[in-house]
Order: C-alpha cells, then sequence, then structure tokens
C-alpha cells in the first residue's frame, strides 16, 4: 500500500456490485480493502488485479468482530477517506407473515452492522481530507412493495441512519450518504430472459450497469454534494409506483 493512496474499505467487495464498486475505486487510484465473508478466492483474485488493494475477512453478523475490524483498520490506514457499505442479505418472505430467522439475519446484515461500522469509522478513522461514508440501500426506499419484507424494511432502516448519522456524528469535513440502486444485476431466482425485462422497468426503459452504480459511489466519495443526501442510480425506477417487485412483474408479463 502506497501512503500516497487515499483508502476505501468495500464491504460484500468480492463479488457483484460490491466488487463493481472495488474495481472502480482501485481503477481511479485508491487503495481498496476488498471485505469478504466466505468469497476468500474471489476476493483474492480481485485484489490480484488491482493496482493496490488487500482482503479482510468478517462475519457481519458477529458486532465484536465487526468492531475489531474497523479498529484494525483505523490504526493502520493513515488516510482512510471512505467506508462503502455493500455487503447485503436478500432473501424472500412475505407481507403476511414476517419470518423470525430472515428478518433477523437481515435487520443484522443490512441495517445494524453498516450503522455500527459507519458511527465506528466517524469515531475513529483517519483521513487527510474529510471522510467519507456511503450506505448502500436501493430505489425501494422510495417505490415500496409488498414483497421481500424483512430486505425492504432493512433498507429503510438503513436509510434513515443517514441524516441521522450527518447530523450527530460527522465532522464539518465529512460526507455521509446513501446511494439507492435499482434492479442491476440477476438475483433471487431469476433467469436471464425475467432480467431483461425487469431490468427495463423503469422510466428510462434500459438496464442500468454495475458499473454506473460503482461510478456513483466513486463520485459520492469525491464530497460534492451536501451530506445526508441519497443518490438514486435507477433510470427513474424509484419514480414509479410498482405494486411487486420487478421478478415478479416481469414473470407476469412473460406469462401474460
Amino acid at each position: 500500500m502506497s501512503d500516497a493512496r487515499p483508502a476505501v474499505l468495500v464491504t460484500g467487495g468480492a463479488k457483484r456490485i460490491g466488487a463493481a464498486i472495488a474495481r472502480a475505486f482501485g481503477h481511479a487510484g485508491w487503495h481498496v480493502v476488498i471485505h469478504y465473508g466466505t468469497s476468500r478466492e474471489d476476493a483474492a483474485a480481485l485484489a490480484d488485479s488491482l493496482p493496490s488493494a488487500e482482503t479482510v475477512q468478517c462475519d457481519l453478523a458477529d458486532d465484536a468482530a465487526t468492531a475489531q475490524m474497523i479498529t484494525d483498520l483505523s490504526a493502520r490506514l493513515s488516510d482512510w477517506a471512505a467506508l462503502v457499505n455493500c455487503a447485503a442479505i436478500f432473501e424472500a418472505d412475505d407481507v403476511t407473515f414476517l419470518d423470525p430467522g430472515t428478518n433477523a439475519r437481515t435487520m443484522q446484515i443490512n441495517a445494524r452492522t453498516p450503522g455500527l461500522m459507519a458511527q465506528a469509522y466517524l469515531r475513529s478513522a483517519r483521513a487527510v481530507a474529510g471522510r467519507c461514508v456511503i450506505q448502500i440501500t436501493d430505489q425501494k426506499i422510495a417505490n415500496p412493495n409488498p414483497d421481500f419484507f424483512s430486505y425492504t424494511m432493512s433498507k429503510h432502516a438503513l436509510a434513515s441512519t443517514v441524516p441521522m448519522l450527518a447530523m450527530g456524528a460527522a465532522r464539518p469535513d465529512d460526507r455521509v450518504y446513501a446511494l439507492a440502486p435499482g434492479a442491476i444485476l440477476a438475483s433471487h431466482d431469476q433467469r436471464e430472459e425475467e432480467t431483461e425485462i425487469s431490468h427495463r422497468m423503469n422510466l428510462l426503459k434500459r438496464k442500468t450497469g454495475q458499473d454506473e452504480v460503482a461510478q456513483a459511489a466513486l463520485f459520492l466519495a469525491q464530497g460534492h454534494l451536501t451530506s445526508g443526501q441519497t443518490l438514486y442510480c435507477d433510470s427513474g425506477q424509484h419514480l414509479l409506483s410498482q405494486p411487486r417487485d420487478v421478478i415478479y412483474l416481469a414473470r407476469e408479463e412473460r406469462h401474460a
């Protein structure tokens, strides 16, 4: 790691959107700390492909281990300029019956842990200029539907932490943001043909790329927006009112 490079920690950075975000920061000259839970080989391969990167393993369901990870990185990184909380659980449960196990896991990983990590980062991280927290939420915070009940609950909870942290935990030169993607990659049990339909269910009728989300995160890390804001990266999906998740809307349209 070069002391001249600002550092970023990307949780869930070994795969999918997290990996795209890690690549964008790495190619922009940052030192990237790629967090993983179980995807050690994917994380290592990604780190090897970037100019300056390392990996860190942590079970985000373990509060003590998560706190220790932040403490260790804060002591070691002299310019830890950004934290991107991307790791998330996306499991189906029904609006008429909250599954306790699904809800507990989802609320922990998607809301409680990134909130605790942001607090710890803002207490202890050192940076040459201001520090930046980016919480990856979802366009569902503006365009909710009854599906994936615990997941949607958790993303609303996470979104609520952003203005609170910006007002009460950040210094004047810090920034705290939410980045809210729409449908980006195939998820849950989607087939490719369903993905092609569902990912165009937005105002622009286009697929939003994971590279667009990554570039949006990189933009936010530069601190040009007022702290506490949410940036949507969804081709206008959040401006619609969709009665179900696009996974199911696409299936209904495909079989109509």
